[in-house]
């Protein structure tokens, strides 16, 4: 994957400094460096731009109302790159993705690309909804799941799936040789995942029942490790041991 990205500086020094910067991490690549934001208009507009580093204090226009300006269509991942502090909060309100305050150390830099690298990933890793995943492998609905994740697609068979953990906007699929962590909901998992296989037991956890080996208080044992069970959930989670 490669993010195209633009620099947008009055100062030379602050431009060459960036650019030296992008060269040393692979998933980036330059697409053009401005001293104003004016002069990038064309080329973002074109879509031809996924991050834009940019000054804030210019003399045309500030880089917050250049960000401001642009339409969503248009508008590619920000991080601001400024000597001045007082912005900052203004420039997470235009939902930036990071704020650097100069002088910034490449460690720093590198951690806000970070944040744009797993960002763009998981944009590209959507899990299809069920309902896609039903039309296109009916005849095997009742034996996998297909998800995407890592840029490529996994067929993950019922039988090989321990349990199940959300992590806000991601869920991890515990698997016997590996984890497997895509953009998904366990809402939208529960309701795809055959009900006598699958259980919910937590607002962060599915277990294939198979897999539960004990009960002891608020906990169940899957595959020797301990998970939580809900208030809400501990009825269904009795029936499995007759109570």
């Amino acid at each position: 994957m490669k993010i195209r990205c633009l620099v947008i500086d009055d100062e030379r020094l602050a431009r060459e400094y960036l650019k030296n910067y992008i060269s040393k991490i692979p998933e980036l690549e330059l697409v053009g460096e401005f001293n104003s934001p004016l002069k990038a208009t064309e080329l973002i507009k074109k879509g031809g731009v996924d991050l834009l580093f940019i000054d804030i204090q210019m003399p045309d226009i500030t880089g917050i109302d250049f960000v401001r300006s642009l339409t969503v269509h248009h508008k590619p991942e920000i991080i601001f790159t400024t000597a001045y502090q007082e912005y900052a909060l203004e420039g997470f309100n235009l939902s930036a993705i990071d704020y650097l305050l100069k002088p910034f150390s490449f460690d720093r830099f590198f951690q806000a690309v970070n944040k744009v690298i797993d960002k763009m990933e998981s944009k590209a890793n959507v899990i299809p909804p069920v309902a896609e995943m039903e039309e296109v492998h009916t005849s095997y609905a009742d034996t996998y799941l297909t998800i995407r994740a890592d840029r490529k697609f996994y067929k993950i068979n019922f039988d090989d799936i321990r349990y199940i953990e959300g992590m806000k906007a991601y869920v991890v699929f515990h698997t016997e040789k590996k984890k497997i962590t895509a953009l998904a909901s366990l809402k939208e998992l529960e309701e795809a995942l055959p009900e006598k296989l699958f259980l919910r037991v937590h607002k962060s956890y599915i277990v294939a029942i198979r897999e539960i080996q004990s009960l002891e208080g608020n906990q169940i044992e899957v595959a020797d490790i301990k998970i939580p069970v809900g208030k809400m959930y501990k009825d269904e989670v009795l029936k499995i041991f007759g109570l």
